[in-house]
């Protein structure tokens, strides 16, 4: 079995180096060799996002990445977040409260993938406001693609909603 070694910073922990099979998928790497488990296996296809992570760029914008459809080693040398990084000192993140405020959930399989999509978003408008006519639009766009089993939908919409219009400096008139 053909091996790779690859070192990645988690959460803003240094990993590695951790040799590992060649096109193991990320979600397993975060899985068994760092035992994260936050992250959930849904499609297996990259579609239901389920298992996104952030992946923060050197530019300092982050984006988040499917880690079902991608191997390990894509992530080498790379500054990954899980849902399990949100959480400071015993303290959810604004984006977790809202959504535990909304009840936003239901099973919660897909949360991990909202949380992680929602905080891009909103460091993404920490950077580029956004209009407040146009707010519905960009949630749909950076939420949209989630799926949601037990059709959640609204009480995500809701609790993103909700949290950006509590911080001005998100949106603009």
């Amino acid at each position: 079995m053909e091996t790779v070694q690859i070192s990645v910073t988690v959460n803003g922990r240094q990993t590695g180096p951790h040799t590992i099979p060649a096109g193991l998928p990320m979600i397993d790497f975060l899985h068994e060799y760092l035992g994260l488990t936050g992250t959930k296996f849904g499609c297996g296809i990259g579609v239901c996002h389920a298992c996104v992570v952030i992946v923060d760029e050197p530019d300092g914008t982050s984006r988040t990445v499917h880690t079902c459809i991608n191997s390990a080693a894509d992530f080498a040398g790379k500054r990954v977040r899980t849902v399990e990084g949100h959480a400071k000192d015993g303290r959810l993140s604004d984006v977790q409260q809202a959504f535990v405020d909304h009840f936003a959930f239901q099973c919660g399989y897909c949360t991990s993938g909202f949380i992680n999509e929602a905080t891009c978003l909103l460091e993404d408008l920490a950077r580029n406001p956004v209009a407040k006519d146009e707010l519905p639009q960009r949630i749909e766009t950076s939420l949209g693609e989630h799926i949601c089993r037990c059709t959640g939908y609204v009480r995500y919409y809701e609790a993103v909603r909700d949290l950006i219009l509590a911080h001005a400096q998100l949106t603009k008139t």
